[in-house]
């Protein structure tokens, strides 16, 4: 059974293409255990959103390599979320929105905050 907040984390966590291309390949020759601890160390995924995403690799899909990527994985997985960090980063409330992002998406604080920072750079009306 996949944990929907550990899979939305490994889809919106920034990992390495160096490190996704050691991890399939690791996955592909039966050695999961070394292909998490590889993406671990190549981002900041914790334990369970790191088998996520070499669940996901091995099934064929690309995670973000970029905080924008990141971004616009969000966009797409929770288009509502990202409206909710766009009214509190407008109201000046950056710690807010990074605790919401956490909390709603399981990433860690590092993924949180670059997120959210990815989002506050965006010129209003075209978050």
């Amino acid at each position: 059974m996949t944990n929907s907040k550990a899979r939305t984390a490994a889809m919106i966590t920034p990992v390495g293409q160096e490190a996704q291309d050691e991890a399939r390949a690791l996955a592909r020759d039966g050695r999961t255990g070394k292909a998490v601890r590889r993406l671990r160390r190549g981002s900041w995924l914790k334990r369970g959103p790191a088998r996520e995403a070499v669940e996901l690799l091995v099934a064929g899909h690309a995670l973000p390599t970029t905080s924008g990527q990141a971004l616009d994985a969000l966009r797409e997985l929770d288009p509502g979320l990202v409206d909710e960090l766009v009214a509190l980063l407008d109201g000046g409330q950056q710690i807010a929105a990074v605790k919401l992002v956490r909390e709603r998406t399981g990433v860690d604080l590092a993924g949180g905050y670059h997120l959210v920072v990815e989002l506050g750079g965006k010129p209003p009306g075209t978050r």
